[in-house]
């Protein structure tokens, strides 16, 4: 067993259930470098604890050195047939499947079988997107995994024998380090920048260029540029089209630039959030947000790499509520936006995010949008304010003790 892996309980919980659902493939995607490969052995780890023999769990990893060179569907099923000692209901682990061109075959044959609890994993959305998705309709379930979430990287550094500083102060250094588990094992911060430089290179070249050839480099990595340091701002593709003219003197077509866009979102470096029209009550295309699957990529493509509390407390709160199970859009009210309009299931929230609401000027524009809303759904409003004021039905929290709690709206 690895004894020493910290455990991701915010994703073991929503697996849990499935373990001996021999009838449904296990799906987890995210970002790369994650802890999808942790994750998976902290599960066969929980079924050996439980009692199942070591021999009935069987684990490949694909990224692996040892088996880095499985490419085609029949060394894969090849590869399993060696490790399987008997005819035992088995539980199957494979991580980094997509290595495997054509895996949806062999994975859907030990479904159909039976006695085979399948688990694989992925580091992009391609995984979901052709023929497992096509054939295995009804018979998989998904789970989008993050990096570490604030509560996650003070009890991870906790279980790693780190001293912990006060809240305020690791909160800082977590917005702007962000929450790859693997960095915490660096406690210089060259050391630190230099391992997510590396992510997401391999994201690009790995998830990437490997997958979609890339005609303009050029032009691609000024587009990635721009959508990574303008995160959680409004994408107009037609304006960014006109500042890579203009300004980076780069012609980009417009089909082009969504199809970047596209590339980064399918590799989970980048996560869409669409707009929704409340007057209207229906979804505007063209006006979308884009948030980092990590803070770490804004530092690691960036030589000014100052927190900008505004879009970096934004973009806190859009992943850990993705991570929580929420869909989550950007809300417009007439002129007036919402920053975000959460659903899970029934019910809706509306929220609002600001560094502080101190300022008067700035506690009525934060207010704004939620005069304009007539129905009895709750309302939030998140900031790091020591002192919060309540006032007209806002639930006004500090998003840091929020996101320390692992807090939920409903």
């Amino acid at each position: 067993m690895s004894e020493s892996l910290f455990r991701r309980e915010r994703y073991l919980k929503k697996i849990r259930p499935y373990y001996d659902a021999d009838d449904i493939i296990k799906v987890v995607t995210g970002v790369r470098r994650c802890g999808k490969s942790c994750l998976m052995k902290s599960i066969a780890d929980e079924l050996l604890e439980r009692g199942v023999p070591e021999k009935d769990v069987v684990f490949l990893d694909l990224d692996s050195r040892r088996l880095r060179g499985i490419r085609t569907p029949d060394q894969l099923e090849e590869a399993i047939g060696a490790r399987l000692k008997d005819d035992d209901p088995k539980f199957l682990f494979i991580d980094e499947v997509q290595n495997v061109e054509g895996f949806e075959d062999v994975v859907n044959a030990y479904r159909n079988d039976g006695g085979f609890s399948v688990f694989i994993t992925g580091s992009n959305s391609y995984l979901l997107s052709g023929e497992l998705a096509t054939k295995l309709t009804g018979r998989y379930v998904e789970f989008d995994m993050f990096t570490l979430g604030f509560g996650e990287y003070l009890q991870m550094k906790s279980h790693l024998g780190q001293a912990l500083e006060n809240d305020a102060r690791e909160f800082e250094t977590w917005l702007r380090e962000g929450g790859f588990p693997r960095s915490l094992g660096f406690t210089d911060p060259q050391a630190k920048d230099a391992y997510a430089r590396d992510v997401v290179d391999q994201i690009i070249e790995k998830d990437i260029k490997a997958r979609k050839k890339i005609r303009n480099t050029v032009a691609f990595e000024r587009s990635m540029a721009y959508a990574i340091n303008n995160f959680a701002a409004t994408t107009n593709l037609s304006n960014v089209v006109e500042y890579l003219r203009d300004v980076e003197h780069i012609a980009v077509k417009h089909q082009t630039l969504s199809g970047y866009l596209d590339l980064l979102e399918n590799a989970k470096l980048l996560y869409k959030c669409p707009r929704f029209d409340l007057k209207s009550r229906r979804s505007l295309r063209g006006e979308e947000k884009y948030y980092l699957a990590d803070p770490a990529i804004y530092r690691a493509r960036n030589t000014d790499a100052r927190l900008n509390y505004g879009p970096a407390l934004e973009n806190a709160l859009f992943t850990h509520l993705l991570s929580k199970g929420y869909s989550v859009s950007v809300g417009r009210i007439g002129k007036l936006e919402c920053d975000f309009i959460v659903r899970k299931g029934d019910e809706y929230a509306y929220v609002q995010v600001s560094m502080t609401v101190m300022d008067s000027k700035v506690e009525e524009r934060e207010y704004a949008p939620f005069s304009k809303i007539r129905d009895g759904w709750p309302r939030y409003l998140f900031t790091l304010d020591p002192l919060r004021n309540q006032r007209d039905g806002v639930r006004h929290l500090n998003l840091m003790e929020f996101l320390k709690e692992d807090g939920d709206l409903f």
